[in-house]
Parts: C-alpha cells; sequence; structure tokens
C-alpha cells in the first residue's frame, strides 16, 4: 500500500504522517500512532475500551508468534471492520476510534 493509498484511508480523520518501522509502516496522527501497515494491511490501534467494539464488528486482532518459548503475542491492533473498507464515513468513524485509543494511552 502507497503513502497516497494510506493518506486516502485516513482522509476522514484528517492528516496523518506515515514512517517506516519494522518491516511495515506507523500511520500517525497529530502525532500519535493509530494504526500500522504490516504485509499490506492496516490495522488499527485499540484499547480495552474500543476492542470489544473491534471484536463485534468482525475485526481481528494482530497476533504474531512471538520468539522461544514465548508462544502467540496479542497486539493491541485491529483489522478494519469490512464494511469501513469502501466507505469513506465508516472509516472516518473506525480512525477516530483508533485515534482516542492512542489519547487514552497518553494519560
Amino acid at each position: 500500500m502507497t503513502n497516497d493509498d494510506i493518506a486516502d484511508l485516513f482522509a476522514g480523520l484528517g492528516p496523518v504522517a506515515i514512517k517506516r518501522m519494522f518491516g511495515g509502516k506507523g500511520i500517525y496522527h497529530h502525532g500519535l500512532i493509530v494504526a500500522l501497515e504490516v504485509s499490506g494491511e492496516i490495522l488499527l490501534k485499540a484499547d480495552s475500551e474500543s476492542a470489544p467494539e473491534f471484536e463485534a464488528a468482525g475485526s481481528r486482532q494482530w497476533i504474531y508468534e512471538g520468539g522461544k518459548g514465548r508462544g502467540p503475542v496479542a497486539m493491541p491492533y485491529w483489522s478494519i471492520p469490512d464494511e469501513a473498507i469502501d466507505d469513506p464515513d465508516e472509516m472516518a468513524l473506525w480512525a477516530r476510534k483508533a485515534y482516542e485509543a492512542s489519547v487514552r494511552a497518553r494519560k
């Protein structure tokens, strides 16, 4: 996914900064990370307040295989709900939830 594609996807949230990280990209709004691009997929930040909403919308949490003896590691990032992929207004709502989770994490 190109940086222009990512900026277009997040247009309803406002301007985003995109930085390379960990073989993917970090997506930031007002200096706070709101999403990751990993293997061509955008994953939105969530927390204990918003994760149940992502789960109810059919999103899946990013889980990767940890190092020796660690097993699977669940990260606080979730796939974009299907209904938001092609609906800019819906995507803006989910992007805002991701931003709000980042704001809460700073407190």
